[in-house]
């Protein structure tokens, strides 16, 4: 089974052109050939399952307003379910751009179930929980506040101890103080880390920083991983094979 966890920062591309005319003007740019680029790359890799963070669901950055993870998945063929990241009650529902950006979870295999969680702390809250036939996924992307992402770990832990057997999580954890941040939560769930060389994702121009983390189970070995270097996004992507023990 290979996972692909990417960080597709809604297709805006990276790089001088990003910040011009004025600094981030790309996250107001128009998106489609990222997203062209961005889809025959996911293809390439031939993933079983795609956690994607930072999608956009249909602003006016997309193709008749089309959502990115539904563009996608249509072009591997796969199942797929996508929510904005933001909190139901939160600001960012009300506002332009920001009520479209949520992230997504795409299988090749059936999705046998689905939900989405929402985190009591930080601005960035869902959690997409789903079960799959051979594992449960659960995908993430935590608060840029350290405090507030312990909270948040605290609460996906109280999430995963309630479900047998496999489990993946993957996401973008921005742990901006390093590994150590996880060692808590990965000594009280048992999740393993599958990039065991602390191999670096962030920013994929020259990576320096582990932000991006594909945690695993036991009873699920990793057979390969590797950190493809493409630069569609201010992330690399994640690639993991796994077996069932």
């Amino acid at each position: 089974m290979r996972f692909l966890l990417y960080n597709i920062r809604y297709c805006t591309g990276v790089g001088v052109r990003f910040h011009l005319p004025l600094p981030y003007a790309g996250y107001l740019k128009h998106t489609g050939v990222n997203l062209e680029s961005i889809a025959a790359f996911i293809k390439s890799v031939q993933p079983d399952i795609a956690g994607l963070i930072e999608v956009d669901e249909g602003s006016f950055r997309t193709d008749n307003h089309l959502c990115q993870a539904s563009t996608i998945a249509q072009e591997l063929g796969f199942s797929y379910v996508v929510e904005s990241k933001y909190g139901t009650r939160s600001v960012a529902q009300k506002m332009p751009i920001l009520n479209k950006q949520g992230n997504a979870l795409l299988s090749k295999r059936e999705i046998i179930s689905h939900r989405f969680h929402y985190f009591n702390e930080g601005v960035k809250r869902l959690i997409i929980e789903a079960r799959l036939a051979e594992v449960t996924v659960f995908l993430v992307h935590l608060s840029l506040m350290f405090r507030k992402r312990h909270y948040q770990l605290e609460h996906l832990y109280q999430l995963i101890r309630n479900v047998q057997g496999p489990v993946i999580v993957a996401g973008d954890f921005n742990v901006l103080w390093g590994n150590r941040e996880l060692e808590l939560f990965l000594a009280a769930t048992g999740l393993q880390n599958a990039n065991g060389r602390g191999s670096p994702s962030h920013p994929s121009r020259s990576p320096k920083r582990q932000l991006d983390f594909i945690l695993h189970s036991p009873e699920l070995e990793v057979s390969d991983f590797r950190i493809p270097s493409v630069r569609y996004s201010d992330h690399a992507p994640l690639v993991c094979d796994f077996t069932l023990r």
